[in-house]
């Protein structure tokens, strides 16, 4: 009886561990593809589609060298204000140095951010995100950008 056990033990941990490393993959190219569209949205000057993959809600968290802002439209609107035309906003490119899935709905990123503008001067910087599976769909629901 306890060899029956042992190999039960080992074969649902093979079957956990295989449902994870699937899951992880999935979510992984779903995350891949949100920085992708972002910087389409960003590059193409439309703010409003970029921000479609932050939470909409008033406790999304946006930290940056001038504080916190809290929600949705207030990131919105501090966005709006730091880049108030094409020229402000350049051309944004994302580097993606690490992720990892701290649970199944919760996603860390570290990476890198540089925005090439042709008269203003090259500005650029970190960002840690916090992702979150919300209704099987990923939002940014913490975003510390320096």
């Amino acid at each position: 009886m306890k060899q029956l056990s042992k190999y039960t033990f080992v074969l649902f941990f093979f079957l956990f561990w295989s449902e994870i490393k699937a899951q992880t993959s999935s979510d992984k190219e779903a995350i891949q593809s949100i920085f992708k569209r972002q910087m389409k949205y960003w590059n193409e000057g439309n703010i409003e589609k970029f921000m479609e993959d932050y939470w909409q809600s008033d406790s999304l968290m946006f930290i940056g060298k001038n504080g916190i802002v809290y929600g949705y439209q207030a990131t919105l609107e501090r966005y709006l204000k730091s880049y108030p035309d094409r020229e402000s906003m350049g051309s944004l490119q994302f580097e993606i140095i690490k992720n990892d899935f701290h649970s199944p709905n919760i996603c860390w990123v570290l990476g890198k951010w540089h925005l090439s503008r042709k008269t203003k001067g090259d500005i650029g910087g970190y960002f840690t995100l916090i992702f979150k599976k919300i209704n099987n769909q990923w939002f940014i629901v913490s975003d510390h950008t320096s």
